[in-house]
């Protein structure tokens, strides 16, 4: 599957079925078609902070997303900070996979990380091997490259269609298609 690496990003086709990934932009940051992909969902905020899930983390006004149906009470986060916190995975242009907790701690302790460089989320995605391959082949998604804004600057309510546009005029007219066909 060609179209798929770490740093490509999934745009759920507008009539997706799929109650958790209706509409959703998911951005994937490991992917082995023979083993399986991981990604998180950028456009689920939860009416949660970063100080409401975890409770000795130092006081930071940061929204918590729903990364994914699995694994619901595991935090994680991405980040464009770069080298200035260690461990981090390269995702793509702008965006890093962190794992150092206690070293993010410690930087937003030092007032380095605002909310608008950081993304939390409880959960994550996952496809097993050749899954989503298959769901690529059935036409369930869309893919495009991550662009940094898509996650610091892009309010989530307005991610789907604008990473649809950001595709070009044809893609542009299926980010158009109301969310209730009722609607159109």
């Amino acid at each position: 599957m060609t179209d798929i690496k770490m740093g490509s990003v999934l745009i759920a086709e507008p009539f997706m079925n799929d109650t958790f990934f209706h509409r959703a932009v998911v951005l994937i940051c490991e992917h082995a078609d023979d083993t399986g992909t991981i990604g998180f969902c950028l456009n689920k905020p939860l009416d949660l902070g970063i100080n409401d899930v975890v409770d000795d983390f130092p006081e930071l006004d940061a929204q918590v997303f729903c990364g994914g149906p699995l694994r619901r009470r595991a935090l994680f986060f991405l980040h464009n900070l770069g080298d200035l916190l260690e461990d981090s995975k390269y995702v793509s242009p702008g965006v890093w996979w962190g794992v150092n907790f206690d070293a993010l701690k410690n930087l937003v302790s030092q007032g380095l990380v605002t909310p608008e460089r950081i993304r939390f989320f409880v959960g994550y995605s996952s496809w097993a091997e050749h899954q989503l391959s298959e769901e690529m082949e059935a036409s369930a998604w869309i893919t495009t490259e991550m662009d940094p804004n898509y996650m610091f600057k892009i309010a989530p309510e307005r991610l789907w269609q604008r990473a649809l546009e950001n595709k070009g005029s044809s893609y542009a007219i299926i980010a158009g298609i109301p969310d209730a066909m009722n609607l159109n």
